[in-house]
């Protein structure tokens, strides 16, 4: 079934290190828009989250929080090969700018990110906590997605049901409607009192009826809908396929109300076009 663009998941892992959580939150986007927050310390997995984030999701606005708190008494270290860097830096832009003597002050360095890092925790296997976390955080993710795209599904299908009701009623009222055209035509041309050729009010006749003739536009429809009902089934992306769909039914719908030749077709046209835009509403939200 079809996948809703939002949804949400939290998940958590508490170790004898400290303790790791990931936030998910998805809503409509036109395309995949990721706003990733990690922690201090945890910056150099930005890419790999990122990649495992587009693996998974293909549409929507995802925003992704990684929270690390660390045991509490946990001793700190220092990062000694950053701090000798960063005093070396700052010895270079003194001479650069010709500051003179000035001093160092390292309260003002201990802000710089890294420098400081909590003791006793093994960086690469906290990095790979984080990843097994963020599969975990991503396939809850899913499910609440799909949930809810299958509530949308059914929504969507109630209103194909709908459609659908719609057209066959209307193909029932054509050989009525074919009817009605004709006696119109007929008594107007009684009004002019006067003789009209046979051949020439059957050619008339012809050329007024394919004016007002709706099957074509019924059958597009109906091929519109066999196509949306298969596509509501599919387990993958079809957001894009159903945006296509909503504009060529509106354009049907359009069509139809455009040759409208009695008030059932106006009628049946007004409700097409109403239940279309609720469709297209909802498939806003489909990724």
């Amino acid at each position: 079934m079809i996948r809703s663009m939002t949804g949400f998941s939290r998940c958590e892992c508490h170790e004898a290190w400290g303790t790791l959580a990931w936030e998910l939150r998805s809503v409509n986007h036109r395309f995949l828009d990721i706003g990733l927050r990690l922690p201090e310390g945890l910056s150099a997995l930005e890419t790999a989250v990122r990649a495992r984030l587009q693996k998974t999701l293909v549409r929507g606005r995802v925003d992704a929080w990684l929270r690390f708190q660390p045991v509490a008494g946990g001793s700190l270290r220092l990062n000694t090969a950053l701090a000798t860097e960063l005093h070396g830096l700052h010895a270079e832009l003194t001479d650069i700018w010709e500051l003179g003597e000035t001093a160092f002050n390292p309260w003002d360095a201990l802000r710089w990110p890294g420098l400081v890092q909590a003791s006793g925790t093994d960086t690469e296997m906290l990095e790979a906590e984080v990843l097994v976390l963020l599969d975990r955080a991503l396939t809850e993710l899913q499910e609440a997605r799909e949930r809810e795209g299958a509530a949308l599904a059914q929504l969507l299908l109630n209103r194909v049901d709908a459609l659908a009701e719609q057209t066959a009623a209307l193909r029932k009222h054509l050989p009525e409607l074919e009817k009605a055209l004709r006696e119109r035509l007929q008594a107007r041309l009684r009004e002019l009192a006067q003789q009209v050729d046979a051949g020439r009010w059957e050619q008339e006749l012809l050329f007024y009826l394919q004016r007002q003739d709706v099957a074509e536009e019924l059958d597009r429809l109906d091929t519109h809908l066999t196509e949306l009902r298969r596509i509501l089934q599919r387990r993958e992306a079809v957001g894009r396929r159903l945006d296509f769909l909503m504009q060529e039914l509106n354009r049907e719908a359009n069509t139809l109300a455009s040759k409208a030749g009695d008030s059932q077709v106006t009628f049946a046209s007004v409700e097409l076009k109403v239940l279309i835009e609720q469709m297209r509403e909802q498939v806003q939200n489909v990724e």
